[in-house]
């Protein structure tokens, strides 16, 4: 298990507008959030079938990916960024919605399967690998299984979006001990909250 820390952070999500504001999308929310408070912004790369942008976060070089290829082939986007870069897979941060763990809860953990989610399974395959690091952003679960693809393609709450919004800015107040590879105090942070 390396800790070289996060070199990549990939925000899983669904290009176009009409996804913009859907739970399914928290993982663009999170990395647009996160190239706004770099001041940076995205570019398309079509070489990489998604949008990139780069910054340096305490002094350690960042890359933040959107794919643009839909969730289900996530993998082919996440893998051309970590072939051309040589990113390991220890050092790749994938953010992504869990139906698993409540609105406004978010867990970071390492490996795992892809529990149903299809931008895991594909990145999964594409990559080769399952080490990659997960930031699991809690959306919380219709109740049941017919229930789940309208619900994570429709819009939450004012008040879910808003526990969503401040989850996201507690995470990236442990940007720096994530990139810095502090992945037990960043866990001991994030999973006390909730």
């Amino acid at each position: 298990m390396s800790n070289d820390g996060i070199r990549l952070i990939v925000g899983l999500g669904n290009p176009g507008a009409q996804y913009e504001a859907t739970r399914h999308n928290v993982g663009f929310w999170f990395v647009d959030s996160l190239a706004r408070s770099a001041g940076v912004d995205f570019r398309p790369e079509s070489r990489f079938h998604g949008e990139l942008c780069r910054c340096v976060i305490g002094g350690r070089d960042l890359r933040l990916l959107k794919p643009s290829t839909y969730m289900n082939h996530s993998g082919r986007s996440v893998a051309a960024v970590a072939r051309y870069f040589d990113i390991p897979l220890e050092s790749i941060l994938i953010a992504h919605d869990e139906l698993d763990l409540p609105v406004g809860a978010v867990r970071l953990k390492q490996g795992g399967g892809h529990a149903g989610h299809n931008g895991l399974r594909d990145s999964i395959s594409a990559l080769g690998g399952r080490d990659f690091w997960r930031l699991r952003i809690g959306i919380d679960h219709p109740g049941d299984r017919s229930l789940v693809t309208g619900y994570v393609l429709g819009r939450p709450s004012g008040s879910d979006r808003q526990a969503i919004d401040d989850a996201l800015f507690e995470t990236e107040r442990v940007l720096d001990d994530l990139l810095q590879g502090r992945f037990q105090q960043v866990m001991n942070r994030l999973h006390a909250g909730r």
